[in-house]
Order: C-alpha cells, then structure tokens, then sequence
C-alpha cells in the first residue's frame, strides 16, 4: 500500500490482511504496532513512504518505510499528555524489530514468528 494513508486506513488494510493470510496473529499486537508506525512516520516525516505486510509459513512481517533516515528513539514516557511510550510498545509488541537504513529514509520492520505445529 502506498502512502499518504492515516492510522486508520492502515489499521484496516493490515486488519483485512491479517484475517486472510496470518488468522493465527495477535491481531491486537500487530494493529497497534502498523498504528504507531504509520502515525510516527506521518508525525516525523510529514508523509509515508509505504506500507507493506507479509506472511509466509514462517511469519509475519509488517515495514514501514518513511523518508526520515534518522532511526527512532525511546523517550521517557511524559505522564501529562507528551507522548514518549509508542516507540516502548512497539518494541515489546514485536518479537523482532529491525530499523534498516534506505536510499530515501529508512524501513523499519516488525515481526512475528508463525505457531510451529
């Protein structure tokens, strides 16, 4: 999906997308994870680059990717309303988080490993 999309329309691309190929996904974890990327990178960047999701019978993988190159930083979290706890969710949602650097920015990608039977 390319970009300019909101956190909503992202939200329900990813959900659609999770319901068909990943049923197995914490559809609560990966929709919070696409939803503080794709608003971080429109909050930073003013736009996004991309969105993309794959699956495969490994996992899941969800990157965004924005023109910032500049990788994100965790800030204290600010308890009276000045954000600082996305960046800190992210990282405890995904079970691996990668940022790569990009020819425009860079790709920061979140994963999750597919249920072994």
């Amino acid at each position: 999906m390319n970009g300019p999309l909101t956190g909503a329309q992202a939200r329900q691309s990813a959900a659609r997308f999770l319901a068909e190929h990943c049923p197995w996904a914490d559809a609560d974890a990966v929709l919070l994870v696409v939803s503080e990327l794709v608003t971080n990178a429109a909050r930073h960047t003013g736009a996004l680059g991309r969105l993309r999701l794959t699956a495969d019978a490994l996992g899941l993988a969800v990157s965004v990717e924005d023109a910032d190159p500049r990788a994100p930083v965790p800030r204290t979290p600010d308890m009276g309303g000045g954000g600082g706890f996305g960046w800190h969710m992210v990282e405890r949602l995904a079970q691996r988080l990668v940022v790569h650097p990009a020819p425009d920015g860079k790709r920061i990608e979140a994963a999750w490993a597919a249920p072994t039977a």
